[in-house]
């Protein structure tokens, strides 16, 4: 809201707007000149894309409250994992072209609905899209906290572009070792960029904070998979977080990995996690010293 008075958000979707003739948004750079109409990796050009929104009763219960958090889903993907779970959206590119005017009527429409947050989902290839959105939102009236909900695939370009704008960062940490993120993802450079991105994520907004209702108005919320075999590096994803961004970081131990996509031929990844493999990996994680895992590993605990 402040930007937005002061003129630095217009600012802002100035330049993000010039980086999409010679895009460099994430750490693929692609340099395609998307407002020609030329796509890269993700497969997206001028125009974001639109696959969904709603309030979300699914996301972590700091974000979804009483009234659900309001997601909006883009459409593709600037990381394309070959497992994932929302193939016809990410890799399918199913959705429907939108305005900066009607993304922002769509954030409108979900804070009327008593949303508790803006959650935006795979946001990194559409942030000047995003950005030119939150212009008209702001001066209809937009006041609920922005969630970046992504991959964790960005550059600090493109972070450094969204201080002051995004409240809470989501991302994923998908993988410690490259080797992994490069067969699955085709980005060997994926635990890197990640790792940087979380410490400025984390800089930007500290650790989670929520109100008197446990509803969280900002901070860093880190998902982490764990998958088949211990692929993803958990052990030492979580002596990362707790050494190099802090104890309190609010991270959310996943365990519903499920084959999708090209993974039901992988001969790695073509089944679904065991029991021990999630007891074992929230053990690693409080070992480490991460002492505010999502609750709802507890509720998992209980029934494995």
């Amino acid at each position: 809201m402040e930007l937005a008075a002061s003129g630095e958000l217009a600012r802002r979707v100035e330049q993000a707007e010039s980086i999409l003739q010679d895009c460099t948004l994430c750490p693929r750079e692609c340099r395609v000149d998307r407002k020609s109409g030329e796509t890269g990796f993700c497969g997206t050009g001028e125009k974001a894309r639109i696959a969904s929104f709603c309030p979300h009763f699914g996301e972590e219960s700091p974000l979804v409250g009483q009234k659900g958090s309001g997601t909006i889903f883009f459409s593709s993907c600037n990381l394309l994992c070959s497992f994932c779970q929302n193939e016809e959206i990410s890799h399918g590119n199913e959705g429907e072209d939108a305005t900066p005017g009607q993304i922002a009527a769509v954030m409108l429409m979900l804070a009327d609905k008593g949303c508790h947050n803006i959650n935006l989902v795979t946001p990194t290839h559409v942030v000047p899209q995003i950005l030119k959105a939150l212009i008209p939102a702001v001066e209809e009236g937009l006041r609920l906290p922005i969630v970046y909900n992504s991959s964790g695939y960005e550059t600090l370009a493109t972070l450094k572009n969204l201080e002051g704008i995004v409240d809470i960062y989501m991302p994923d940490f998908k993988f410690w070792d490259g080797k992994w993120s490069g067969r699955y993802c085709a980005a060997p450079d994926y635990p890197e960029a990640a790792r940087k991105a979380l410490v400025e994520m984390h800089r930007q907004v500290g650790d989670l904070e929520t109100d008197e209702n446990g509803i969280a108005r900002r901070g860093l919320l880190v998902r982490h998979l764990v998958m088949p075999g211990g692929i993803a590096g958990t052990r030492d994803f979580a002596r990362f977080i707790a050494r190099e961004i802090s104890p309190n970081t609010y991270v959310n131990i996943m365990d519903q990995y499920r084959p999708c996509g090209r993974a039901r031929g992988d001969d790695l990844i073509n089944r679904r996690l065991e029991a021990h493999e999630f007891r074992e990996a929230v053990d690693a994680a409080r070992e480490a010293g991460l002492n505010r895992l999502d609750s709802r590993d507890r509720i998992r605990f209980a029934l494995l």
